[in-house]
């Protein structure tokens, strides 16, 4: 009789968890049994692509749902509570890193595991990876000589940073980045060499966040571990991607290259003097060649289910599950005895910071007249500050019970209250004149979209009319346009095709959003305007924009089609002011505005200005849209066939043109009845968008 499969719960359905699931679903004699999160609907969208049962209530999970393990991926804050709650029930536990903010915080969790006689696992990924084997072993053999430095490198853009959300756990205190990253580059060195000694922290290149508050981009941590000399170097700026560990022995110099799972290694050769310089990089070449064909054959033949990130979690996950069912001790590399080291040393290091000093910020209780649904976002952060600096107070609803108005809580409220529930949402409308909804639900399939998006954002209107306010304004987009041909113009009178089967998931869900509201308008009375926001740049915005293209890492990025047709973009700060002019005008209930800048600038306008403003040039190339949609189509077709996905549509050729949003708009609605004015200057367009935007964070 064949073994029953091991069960296993996640616990927080954030981002990471659907790596988790998939990592879940792959291994053999192991099954997604359970997920939990407090957002009911979130638990819900991941269980459900799953089977597993979904539960907002942990002790409700681990009663009824009958399981063997489970993996905590909330905020790092919360681990130990969990892991302790989770063991004592009886489950072992793999928990993300960091797995607690502090060694004695992990020590604990040891300590409760030991007792209770479970495992208890730490989320060190990267070290399961296929190349990190290779070099371990290429290092333990003796195969690169004496080892006597190793560079370990996180060099990845972090844009929450510069654009946000900065409620995020890591950016709530200055020391929660290396918490957050640190520990990947730590578990390495500790792995490879033993306890890292710190005896160094320099930090660089603050960027001030929203409330004042600063933040360092740039770590260098100078370390010991014995004969070996480390240095960890962290940078979160727009940075070409350089995630490495680099051993220098004396017979030769490995870099793993652990973004993409690659090995290469340089060592001397004993050919005569001519000839040597050549073998040496003939040999490089090859094994670049090797490394790059081996990823490619593996992600094919896999359909990208074998990506290098993938395989990490799959070395990590599966060694973990190997253990829990044969009864065998945790490997070294991913048990949390080992992470209580690992933690140390980051403490040791953080203890090196300086003094972190919270700025004075003025106190009082907001009196709210208005509220922004989605105000912790980009347009919503700079909505609300508009909002304040014209004398209104805010409401903010967001996940978290702050937001990053520290400077002006005097004038801002944030609340947390869940867009599902449409009675707490009218209990917090109370006393409202104004809504602003900018919230977005970004889904995979059409059914999840009526229901997170569509289902979603026709609640909260009825919140709204239950609270009578005023003026409801809700952000639809201008990618619901079809925007795939050069003749002719966009105004508000356009309209949208009436099939919208066709388009892409985002495009067709904001566009029924739309029709849903405004039915309640016509017909019950809701007082709705509808804002459609052009390609939104400047100040908090991001440089990896993906209205102009698609973005290989901060330096390349493919224009949508050839680039050389004007682009709706609008500044920021002119968005803002349409968005309050909507609240401010009478009379305006069932209009809607496209609140685009006049047509200035086309893509390789806006990147030739980069070059120009920055002094940075960008690798800038065209695409073909066809080939695109073709690409498309054979994925889709995969994803249908061979993964048997369900509820995933294709995006038409038409879908595909509109993304380089070939036809021009109209803006004479919003300036006639709204009195709006964008900027109309080339040069000031270009200092708000580029020069003051601070796009690569320094």
């Amino acid at each position: 009789m064949a073994n029953k499969p091991l069960r296993a719960g996640i616990v927080g359905a954030g981002y990471i968890a659907t790596w988790h699931a998939d990592t879940i679903k792959a291994l053999p004699g192991v099954e997604l049994a359970a997920v939990c999160d407090m957002s009911a609907g979130a638990a819900e969208a991941l269980a459900s692509g799953y089977g597993a049962d979904a539960y907002s209530d942990l002790d409700e999970m681990i009663a009824k749902a009958n399981l063997d393990a489970v993996h905590i991926l909330t905020p790092p804050d919360s681990h130990k509570m969990l892991a302790v709650k989770c063991a004592e029930a009886g489950l072992h536990c793999f928990v993300e890193k960091p797995v607690g903010v502090s060694a004695a915080e992990t020590s604990d969790m040891v300590a409760v595991g030991r007792k209770a006689d479970r495992l208890m696992a730490a989320g060190h990924n990267f070290l399961g990876m296929p190349g990190y084997e290779r070099l371990k072993k290429a290092a333990q053999s003796g195969a690169l000589g004496r080892i006597s430095m190793a560079e370990i490198n996180w060099c990845f853009p972090l844009p929450p940073l510069r654009s946000g959300p900065f409620g995020l756990w890591l950016l709530r205190e200055p020391k929660n980045l290396l918490l957050e990253l640190g520990p990947h580059l730590f578990a390495f060195a500790t792995d490879l060499f033993g306890p890292v000694e710190v005896s160094h922290l320099q930090l660089s290149k603050p960027i001030t966040l929203p409330g004042d508050e600063v933040r360092h981009q740039g770590w260098r941590i100078l370390a010991r571990v014995g004969d070996v000399d480390v240095t960890f170097n962290i940078s979160l700026v727009e940075t070409v991607d350089d995630r490495s560990v680099v051993l220098r022995g004396s017979t030769a110099q490995a870099r793993f290259d652990y973004a993409s799972d690659t090995l290469v290694v340089r060592g001397e050769n004993t050919a005569d003097l001519v000839v040597n310089p050549l073998r040496a990089q003939l040999s490089q070449g090859w094994q670049h060649f090797r490394e790059g064909g081996v990823n490619v054959v593996r992600q094919v033949t896999s359909l990208n289910r074998k990506s290098p990130y993938g395989l990490s979690f799959r070395g990590a996950v599966g060694s973990f599950y190997d253990s829990v069912a044969n009864g065998r001790p945790l490997d070294a590399r991913y048990d949390m005895v080992t992470a209580v080291t690992v933690m140390q040393s980051i403490d040791d290091a953080l203890a090196m910071m300086p003094t972190h000093k919270v700025p004075a910020h003025p106190k009082g209780k907001p009196q709210p007249k208005v509220m922004v649904i989605g105000g912790t976002g980009f347009i919503g952060r700079a909505l609300t500050r508009d909002l304040v600096a014209r004398g209104h107070d805010v409401r903010v609803v967001s996940r978290g019970r702050t937001g990053p108005f520290a400077d002006i809580q005097n004038h801002v409220e944030t609340v947390s209250v869940s867009m599902r529930d449409v009675d707490g949402m009218s209990k917090a409308m109370e006393g409202i004149d104004t809504v602003y909804n900018l919230a977005k639900s970004m889904d995979k399939t059409w059914d999840d979209a009526l229901i997170n998006d569509v289902g979603v954002s026709v609640g909260v209107a009825e919140a709204a009319m239950t609270a009578g306010v005023r003026r409801f304004i809700y952000t639809g987009t201008i990618a619901s346009y079809d925007m795939s041909s050069t003749d002719g113009s966009i105004t508000e009178a356009t309209g949208y095709a009436d099939d919208m089967t066709d388009r892409n998931m985002y495009a067709r869900s904001k566009a029924e959003c739309e029709r849903q509201l405004l039915e309640m308008h016509e017909g019950r009375g809701l007082p709705l305007v509808i804002a459609r926001p052009g390609i939104v740049v400047g100040i908090g915005g991001p440089l990896q924009h993906w209205g102009i293209g698609r973005w290989h890492g901060a330096g390349a990025v493919r224009i949508w089609g050839h680039g050389k047709n004007n682009l709706p973009f609008v500044l920021i700060d002119d968005l803002t002011d349409g968005l309050i002019r909507m609240m401010e005008q009478d009379g305006i209930e069932g209009e809607s505005y496209n609140l685009v800048g006049d047509p200035m600038m086309s893509a390789r306008d806006y990147f030739a200005a980069i070059h120009d403003q920055m002094g940075a040039r960008l690798n800038v190339t065209s695409s073909s849209l066809h080939a695109l949609f073709a690409s498309d189509a054979v994925k889709h077709m995969l994803k249908v066939t061979l993964l048997r996905r369900k509820g995933i549509t294709r995006a038409s050729l038409k879908d595909w043109q509109s993304r380089a949003h070939f036809t021009q708009f109209d803006n004479t609605k919003p300036k006639d009845e709204l009195g709006w004015m964008p900027e109309t200057d080339q040069d000031k367009l270009i200092a708000g968008a580029i020069t003051d935007a601070n796009l690569f964070g320094f």
